[in-house]
C-alpha cells in the first residue's frame, strides 16, 4: 500500500496546478498519476525532430486571459513568445476574418451593400460591440435579419453541427456566444489582455510546473487500476466524474477529435496559422504550427480536425456538450460527490464544464484556497 497525502488524477494544467500549490506553500507531498505517456494533458506538444517544429500534439493552444493573478502565476514558469491569433474561415471560396467582423462584411458583399449594412449595424449595436450570432437572427430590420441568416448559414451553421453533431440552438447560449458577429475591424481571435505562447513549448512550462521534489510522477498509470493500492488524505480528480463513479447513473457524452497530421514539402501552405472550414470539407479547421512559434523550416505540419463523438478506450475526451439534460446528468454527479470526505473534483472533465485554459488555472487556484 503505497501512502501520500494528496493523490491527483490527472496531470493536466488543473492537476498541475494544484500540485504545485500544495507542494509549495503547505509543503505537502503529491502523487500525479495519469493513464497517458506524457504530462500536460491536452496542453502536451513536442519538437518535431525532422523539421524543427512545435506540434500541439491534441490541437492548437493559444494562451489568453485579462486575468492578471492568472497571468502572474504562469508567468512564474515561462517566457511568452508574444502572439495575437488571428483566424480566418473560407467562405464561398473567400478568407473572411473569424470572428466575422466589418472587413469580412467588405469581402463578402458589395460595396454599397456592404456600407449599409455596416451603418445599420453600428447605428443598432454601437461600435466595438459583439454580438452573438443567434441574438442577430431575432433582429426585426429586414437588412439585419438578412445579415444574420447569411452568417448562419455560412459562418455558424456547418462548422457547429461538425464540432457539436448537432444544431446550434440546441447546445448552451454559453456555447454559441463564443461564434459573434464583431462590429469592428478588430481582426484578432481573442480581445483579451494577456496573450502568448510559452516560449518553449507547454510542454516545458508543465515540466517547470511540477518540478518541485515533493512532487511525484507516475505515468500510464490507471486510476481504476490502482485505486485500492494508494492510502491518500486527499484525492483530487480530474478526471470524467462518471468515470469515477463507474457510470453507475448513465455516461456523460463527450465529443472528441481524429486530428491527422500532415507535413507538406513547402515552406509555408496557408496565408495564417489557421483556416476554418464551416462549408467545405469534412473537417472543421487545418492548423499550421509553425506560424505559433515563428518557426522556419524549409517544410511545413498542418493537422486537420474531424469531430467525432467520444468512444472509451478509441479516442479522447475532448468538449463536455453543454445540454441540459447532460446537465441534469453531471448535477446527480455532483451531488454524490457532495457525500464523499476530502475528495475533489475539477477541470473540464471533473466540473464537466467548456473551460478555456485560464479559467482552468484560475479553477486549481481557487480550489486550493477551499482546501487551505
Amino acid at each position: 500500500m503505497t501512502k501520500v497525502t494528496n493523490l491527483i488524477v490527472g496531470c493536466g494544467l488543473t492537476g498541475m496546478v494544484l500540485a504545485e500549490r500544495l507542494a509549495s506553500i503547505r509543503q505537502e507531498d503529491v502523487l500525479i498519476i495519469d493513464r497517458r505517456d506524457h504530462i500536460g494533458g491536452n496542453i502536451y506538444d513536442y519538437k518535431d525532430k525532422n523539421n524543427e517544429i512545435t506540434v500541439h500534439q491534441y490541437g492548437p493552444h493559444v494562451f489568453h486571459t485579462n486575468n492578471r493573478q492568472v497571468w502572474e502565476y504562469l508567468s512564474r514558469f515561462t517566457e511568452w513568445h508574444r502572439f495575437m491569433y488571428r483566424v480566418k474561415a473560407v467562405i464561398d471560396g473567400i478568407e473572411v476574418n473569424i470572428p466575422f467582423n466589418l472587413d469580412s462584411l467588405h469581402k463578402v458583399f458589395p460595396k454599397q451593400m456592404a456600407e449599409k449594412l455596416e451603418s445599420k449595424l453600428i447605428e443598432k449595436f454601437g461600435f466595438n460591440k459583439k454580438v452573438p450570432i443567434l441574438e442577430l437572427r431575432q433582429s426585426k430590420d429586414p437588412d439585419l435579419e438578412f445579415l444574420a441568416e447569411y452568417v448562419y448559414q455560412k459562418v455558424f451553421l456547418g462548422y457547429t453541427v461538425k464540432q457539436w453533431g448537432v444544431k446550434p440552438e440546441d447546445l448552451d447560449p454559453s456555447v454559441s456566444g463564443r461564434i459573434p458577429v464583431y462590429i469592428s475591424r478588430d481582426d484578432r481571435y481573442f480581445q483579451d489582455k494577456y496573450q502568448g505562447i510559452p516560449a518553449e513549448g507547454y510542454t516545458a512550462m508543465a515540466d517547470k510546473i511540477i518540478s518541485h521534489p515533493l512532487i511525484k510522477v507516475r505515468l500510464k498509470t490507471d486510476f481504476r487500476e490502482i485505486r485500492e493500492q494508494i492510502d491518500c488524505e486527499r484525492l483530487f480528480f480530474t478526471g470524467a466524474i462518471d468515470e469515477y463513479f463507474d457510470y453507475e447513473l448513465g455516461r456523460l457524452p463527450y465529443r472528441s477529435l481524429d486530428i491527422v497530421f500532415k507535413t507538406y514539402d513547402k515552406e509555408y501552405l496557408q496565408s495564417g496559422p489557421q483556416l476554418n472550414f464551416p462549408e467545405n470539407y469534412d473537417y472543421t479547421r487545418s492548423v499550421e504550427y509553425k506560424y505559433y512559434l515563428d518557426e522556419h523550416s524549409s517544410r511545413t505540419i498542418l493537422s486537420y480536425e474531424y469531430p467525432c463523438p467520444y468512444e472509451e478506450g478509441k479516442n479522447e475526451r475532448y468538449y463536455p456538450i453543454p445540454e441540459e439534460k447532460n446537465q441534469k446528468l453531471f448535477d446527480a454527479y455532483r451531488e454524490k460527490a457532495t457525500r464523499l470526505k476530502n475528495v475533489y473534483f475539477a477541470g473540464r472533465l471533473g466540473d464537466y464544464k467548456y473551460y478555456n485554459m485560464d479559467q482552468t488555472v484560475e479553477r486549481a487556484l481557487n480550489l486550493f484556497e477551499e482546501v487551505k
